[in-house]
Order: structure tokens, then sequence, then C-alpha cells
């Protein structure tokens, strides 16, 4: 039974004077884990070392009593504790630094403590607890105001780079800024209606005080240094302030300190990007694959960054698409402007960099290290020569190389402070350099003189003395000391003061050499504490750097990240795109890009979906490429517009909104949804948000369920979108129903994935063509994938019975009669005919999944057959 936390309010005096003092630290952080700096170990007690030990797999301990109770306990090394905050951190947990501030030397009772900081999922800092190549964000939601005022209120902050973002959204557009923002901690008021959307994410409630647009407004203007937003766009945002006062208040605590790094505010709008829902994201494997494996995945092969912070920037244009087609254009022109001047000795510039991006931060935040100041150092030493490297007569590349200029603010300060290759912590000593501090250099210089200052004394008493045989020397327990033998006693000079008598000899202090025992025996902690203090003293001179840092940090992300996407184009032999106004999407000789990586040989195909022919239904065989293709289309379209160059011969790309895929099949088992109820309920999405600039990709709508079910859904789904929505549509689809879709609606048309067959089996050519399949090789798949031949000769026996049954009952329907041309009458021949009624009640109490085969076929014999007879 785990070991209660000892109660607040309980009578410290009972406790010993450590465990008062651990106690009243733990009262302030009850919902942190509490790591206690005892000596070389941070130390857990009580209900947090049974936690501990639990999810970290240490040996729980009791040392003596506190109140008459066994103190329960359990440490981790000092020097290991990014390791197990690690570990803590990805379990969702979060974590008090308790630190010792006083000097143990003069503390009488226990040392003064203090937390530095508390480490949540959202609020990490440091290498050792972040993934270098991607943003770790804290996201605040407010709630919206009433019912009347149904905005939400976004404000996320990435704390390792001082990125500052805010939004208002309605609650139907959470999930998409959800899918985009990807989150590590959410915070939302205690008490309020919890969105099921932030169930399932890390989770920290606050008090709904803390959610103030007042207190937020106040916040940003004084993080920011402005009297007002209005530079920023940020005005008259009510939610996005309530949000961003929770957010920026909770960073603030677990720093310890104020933000100084947040030099910027974006606000962010809705229709500014591109929509990648988090099924788009998924279904295009655009960060992992299907399988949730990091590679091949498009990031995966267009990642060919030098630098951390350019993969990170990398994620964040393929998360969020711009809408406005200018931006693209001029990422475009750079790309193409570092191709014509060459980018390989970029590249090579930018390799072994420091992440300049997050080091200002930790500076701002007074967590950096030693050694990471130094690598900072080195790199402001290299900007001049990384401008050098860019050449190119490009807009964006000229103002990239411009703000490399002001981002060598500090290297003078570094250099001079800073020992060549300092200690990779501050309590190892030895971080600054020679000739930095005079009062450092003097204590220093008496650890490494110690030998020849007594070399030297030793000759100075002997001549001063007469004694021959005086020595002076150092013993670790009794300390400094100058021999004399007992013969010699009687030589010794007034100033001589005994201080250890031994068999044959007497050992004595000199005031001289009593103050340079006090000297050398107290240089090492002098030294030590000597560098505490210039440390402190140089992270407050840098801070007027770090705005400059930070605006070079971005600089070079973006310039890694154009030659990187200069280099894939080079590669992988791709061209730039056209972003037109005019609407459409032309695609001459497109491929998957990552595909294209992964085979010998790809078959190129070309896409064109204009407003005369917005919607393709695609037909063909399963493994003969109408996912790829269609993927290959998305993901050419989602490159073009976050300027990257596309694999295709050309590509004309328009205005775009969204892109919307319903592929695959998958369940909700924990949330109780059927694999076709997933199905519908993505398809429902899309249809409720795609519009006339999106493009929609719909594979094998309506396979979860019986036949007639799935064709009749997947008929009006495809009618929906060609009417209503009006999107550029990718609908492949087994139902050879469809295939007569186009001849009812004007602006769809046929195409089909090649396929041929020979005695060996099917032979799939992957080339899309105009038309429908002639037959979808159902069948023939089967063989390929090893099904038994007998099983195989039935299936075909059957199949051609069932075509046989199936087209004479489509013969007697009309699919796309009166629901095509008005949706409301869908449902009034059932009601006007009664034979029609008698024969859907009948349809509607079969039991399809309970029939077997050859029941099934008696049955569609039996009801085709009542049709025919009631004239339907």
């Amino acid at each position: 039974m785990p070991h209660p936390q000892p109660a607040p309010d309980r009578e410290l005096a009972q406790h010993t004077p450590m465990m008062q003092q651990y106690l009243r630290i733990k009262a302030e952080h009850t919902e942190h884990l509490l790591l206690y700096r005892m000596g070389d170990f941070y130390e857990l007690f009580y209900a947090d070392a049974e936690k501990a030990a639990r999810l970290l797999d240490l040996t729980l301990t009791r040392r003596g009593q506190s109140a008459g109770e066994p103190i329960i306990m359990a440490g981790v090394p000092a020097q290991a504790l990014d390791n197990y905050l690690a570990k803590l951190v990805r379990l969702g947990e979060s974590v008090a630094i308790c630190e010792q501030i006083g000097d143990p030397a003069t503390s009488k009772g226990p040392v003064e403590r203090r937390v530095e900081r508390v480490v949540t999922p959202g609020t990490r800092v440091h290498d050792g607890l972040l993934d270098e190549r991607s943003d770790c964000a804290l996201l605040a939601v407010a709630p919206a105001a009433s019912r009347r005022q149904q905005e939400l209120g976004l404000a996320w902050l990435v704390l390792s780079s001082g990125a500052l973002r805010v939004a208002q959204c309605r609650a139907d557009e959470l999930g998409a800024w959800l899918a985009r923002i990807q989150p590590a901690e959410v915070l939302w008021p205690a008490g309020e209606a919890l969105p099921a959307l932030l169930q399932d994410l890390p989770l920290t409630q606050r008090a709904p005080w803390q959610f103030d647009t007042d207190a937020g407004l106040q916040q940003l203007r004084r993080a920011l240094g402005v009297h007002d937003l209005d530079a920023f766009g940020a005005e008259g945002l009510p939610r996005a302030h309530a949000a961003a006062a929770a957010l920026l208040s909770y960073a603030q605590q677990t720093q310890g300190r104020e933000l100084a790094h947040l030099a910027e505010l974006q606000v962010e709008r809705f229709e500014d990007c591109v929509l990648l829902d988090a099924n788009a994201r998924r279904n295009l494997e655009l960060f992992s694959t299907l399988r949730g494996e990091s590679s091949p995945t498009l990031l995966s092969l267009l990642d060919s960054c030098a630098t951390a912070a350019g993969s990170r920037l990398l994620r964040a244009w393929m998360a969020a698409p711009p809408r406005d087609q200018a931006v693209a254009r001029a990422r475009h022109a750079a790309v193409a402007a570092l191709q014509q001047q060459g980018f390989d000795a970029l590249r090579e510039a930018l390799r072994g960099i420091a992440d300049l991006e997050r080091i200002a931060a930790r500076t701002a935040l007074q967590q950096v290290r030693p050694r990471e100041l130094s690598a900072l150092r080195d790199t402001l030493q290299r900007l001049p020569q990384l401008a050098a490297c860019v050449q190119a007569q490009d807009p964006m590349l000229e103002e990239l190389r411009a703000a490399l200029g002001p981002g060598q603010a500090g290297l003078d300060l570094l250099q001079r402070a800073l020992a060549e290759s300092p200690a990779l912590n501050l309590r190892d000593g030895g971080v600054f350099g020679d000739g930095f501090d005079a009062e450092l250099d003097e204590l220093r210089a008496i650890g490494r003189d110690c030998s020849s200052f007594l070399l030297e004394m030793e000759a100075r008493e002997r001549e001063r003395t007469g004694i021959a045989n005086l020595r002076v020397l150092y013993n670790k327990v009794h300390g400094f000391a100058i021999e004399v033998t007992r013969g010699q006693a009687d030589k010794v000079p007034e100033d001589y003061r005994r201080r250890q008598t031994l068999k044959g000899s007497e050992r004595y202090i000199t005031p001289e050499l009593k103050a340079f025992e006090d000297k050398a025996l107290s240089a090492q902690e002098r030294s030590l504490a000597r560098e505490r203090v210039l440390w402190a003293e140089l992270l407050q001179a840098l801070q007027p750097a770090v705005g400059p840092w930070q605006r070079a940090a971005r600089a070079l992300a973006r310039l890694d990240l154009l030659a990187a996407l200069a280099e894939r184009a080079r590669t992988w032999d791709w061209v730039r795109p056209e972003l037109s106004p005019l609407p459409g999407i032309e695609i001459r000789g497109g491929r998957h890009p990552v595909v294209q990586a992964q085979v010998d040989r790809f078959v190129p195909n070309d896409c064109v979906l204009l407003p005369g022919s917005r919607t393709h239904i695609i037909t063909g065989p399963n493994m003969g490429g109408k996912s790829t293709y269609m993927r290959q289309t998305a993901l050419i379209a989602l490159l073009a517009c976050m300027g990257s160059f596309v694999p295709a011969t050309s590509a004309r790309i328009g205005p775009l909104d969204a892109i919307h895929t319903r592929i695959g099949a998958s369940d909700d088992v924990a949330g109780g949804r059927s694999t076709f109820m997933v199905e519908m309920s993505e398809a429902a999405s899309i249809l409720r948000s795609a519009g006339p600039d999106s493009l929609v990709l719909m594979d094998e709508i309506g396979r979860g369920t019986s036949t007639f079910d799935g064709l009749a859904l997947a008929l009006a789904i495809a009618a929906h979108l060609h009417e209503r929505c009006r999107s550029y549509t990718l609908f492949a689809t087994h139902y050879f129903e469809l295939t007569d879709f186009p001849a009812h609606h004007p602006q769809a048309l046929n195409l089909h994935v090649s396929a041929a067959e020979h005695e060996a089996g099917i032979v799939f050519l992957h080339e899309v063509q105009p038309g429908p399949a002639s037959r979808s090789y159902g069948v023939q798949v089967a063989q390929l994938a090893g099904m038994p031949a007998a099983v195989l000769r039935d299936a075909r026996l059957r199949l051609q019975a069932l075509q046989q049954a199936q087209a004479e009952r489509l013969a007697q329907l009309d699919l796309f009669g009166a629901a095509a041309q008005d949706p409301a009458a869908a449902e009034a021949p059932a009601e006007a005919d009664p034979a029609a009624q008698e024969l859907l009640r009948e349809l509607a109490t079969l039991d399809c999944d309970a029939l077997s085969p050859r029941e099934a076929l008696e049955q569609l014999y039996r009801l085709s057959l009542r049709a025919r007879e009631t004239d339907l």
C-alpha cells in the first residue's frame, strides 16, 4: 500500500530540520514530483519516492525516522538527472527541481534550498529532454466566453525557441488546429467541460481565474515590450488574450523567471494555411507511416537539412503550407536561385554549426551550459563565412544574408570570457579563460603554484634558520607545516608556532605559511565560487545579444531548408511548379516522391482536375496503383504550396484551401466505433468542410457494409462532392456502377489504372488511362496472394452468377434518376408506391451478414423476381 505524503499542515516541529524544509517546499508543489538536491544526488521522499521507484525502476530505502515514522526515499545521481527527467516527461509527469543555493560550509542547519525550475511535457528546454528535429509546444485553450460568442482562444509557445503564437477559432476547427500544433501539453481551466478532442492529450488544469482577458493583454504587452499589440495584429482577440494569460503565467512559473526571449508574436488564422487535418497527415504519411514509423515518409525524404533548426522549420512548412501563393512563389524563387548559383558550399558551411536558436533561448532563461556557449561562440565566428556563401540575387536570400551580420553580437565578450574548451558543467570549473578575471587568475595560480611555493619557502627558511634538513610539507589531515628534527629544535625562530609533535621531529606553522594555507586550501572552492559569480554576470551581460542571435538563427534555418530543397530537387529531378490564380490542378508526368525513392522504376502519370472535369471516378484492380496515384496528386499539390519543387514533368496548381483524404480501413475499438463508422465519420467531416478550392481523395468508400448500402452511399457521396461541394475530387472505387456517374454529371469523367492478364496471371501496368476499367481482377489478385486453387475456381463460378444477376437487377433501376436531379425527391418513390414500400421493408429485414453465399444468391434472385413482378 503506498505510503501517504505527510500532510502539509502537520505539526512540522515533530520532524527533523531537514524534513521540515522538504515538507515546506513540497507543500508548494503538490502536483509535481519533487527532486530534492542532497549533495551528489536528487532525492525523493514518501509517496514521490514510491511513484518514482515504480516509473524509473529505482530502489526504495528507509533512512532513519522523522516524526516517529521511517523516511521512505529514492534517489538519482545528479550527473544523470537529464536521463531520468527525459523518461519522466515521456511518461507525462511534471518534475520540480529543488537546488541547494546556500553554502554548506556556512549554513547553520539545513542548507538553503529552493525550486529553481519545473519541467513539464510542454516546458522542456534542454537538449537531453527534446527531440532536436521537432518542436515541443505548450498550448493553452480558453473556452468560449458565452453561448453567443462561440470562439475558442488559443495561445501556444515553443519555449526552446521563444516562438509565441495566438489564434481564435470555432469549436469545429479545433481538431485541425491540434493536428497542426501537435501540443506536448495543453492548459485548460479546471471545472470547465472538457472537449473530447483534448481528452487524450497531456492535460494540465489551471485555475479559471488565470484565463483572464485583461491580464493576458497586459502580459503580452509586457513580454514584448510594447504599448499595444496593433503592430502584431493582435488587438481585438479577447479569447486569445485569455489563453495567453494562462500560458505565460504557467511558463514563467515553471522557469522561475520572466521569459526574456519572447521577441515576436504571430497571429495565425484558420484561413491563412492549406488545411491538413489529422486524417490527411496520417493517410498521406507526411510525418509517420501508417504503421507509426518515422520512415519512409515525405518528411524523411525531404529532410536532408544540415542543421536541426532546418529540420524543425521543414516540419513547420509541411504542417502549415501557406494559402497565400506569393509566399510559396518567393520560396520557389529562392530555391531556383540557389540551384543556379550552387548550394554545395553553403550546405558544407552549415554542417556542424550549433543550434543557435535553442542556445539563445536557454541563455535568456539562464539555463545554458558552458559547453553550449562555447559552441555558440564558434558558430558566431563562422557567420561571415556563411554569409559569403549566399551570393544569389534573390530578395529572400538577400534578406536572410543581411540578418546574419547582427548575429555576431556578444562575440567579443564570449571570446574573452570562455576557455577554449570549457567544462561541460559549471560545477566542474575551468569555464573561463586565463586573463579574463584577475581574482580568478590568482586563485588558479595558487593551486598551480603550490609546489613551487613550498620549495621556494623551504629554501628561504633553511637559509634564514641555518637548519639544513628543514622541510616544508603538506599533510591532508593537518595541512601545511615546517618540519624540524628534535636535535635542531633549539634553532627555530620565535615566529614558529608548534603545530604537531612527532617521535623524532616537531612541526611548526608561521604566519606566512598559515596565510598561504588558508589561500591554498580554499583556492579551489573560492575558484568555483568565483566562476559562479562570473557566470551569472556573463549571462546577464549577454541578454541584449539574445534577440540578434534569434534573428540570425531563423535566417540560418531558412537558408538550410532552402538549400536542402534545392538539393532534393536536383537529386530527384524535380521541377519548379507554377502557382496560378486560375482554378484547377494540372500535373504532367507526376510521380509519388516517396514510392519513387523506394522502387527501381516508377511509372509517371498525368492528373488534370479543371472546373469542367473536377471529379475523377477511378477504377481498376487492387494493387494497380489507384491509391498511389491519388496520394501523389495530393503530395505534389502540398509540395508546391509549401514552397518546394515537385516530382513531375510540369505542374500548375491553382488556389487550394484544403486537402482532405478518406483512405484505408481502421477502427476505434476504445471509442466503440467500427471500421465502417470511422469511415462514415471521416467522410461526413469532409462533406461538411470541403469547398470549391479543396482537393478531396476518396478511396473505396462504402466497403464496410452490405453491397447495396455501400453502393448507395458511394453514389450519394460522389454526387454531393460534385454538386454541392464542387471540390476537386479523386474518387477511387470497385463499384463499377459508379462508372455511369460521368454520364449523368457533366463535370465528372472516368479514369482507370491499367492491367494485363495472361496465362501466368495479372500484370499491373500502373498507367492511368481515360475511361472505366473493364473488370476489377479481384480473383486474380487473390491468386497472387496464394489463395488455394479450389477456392479460386469456386470464386470464378460464383462471380459469373453474381455478375449476371446484378446486371439483370440494375437494368431495371435508374441509379442516377430523380435523386441525382432533386435530392429532396429521393424518398418520394418509396412513399408513393406501396409495392416498393413492401419490397424495401423486406430488404431492410434481411441480415446480410448472417447469410451464406448460397443463401445470399437465392435471396438476390428472389428479390430480383419480385422487383420485375412489381414493375419497379
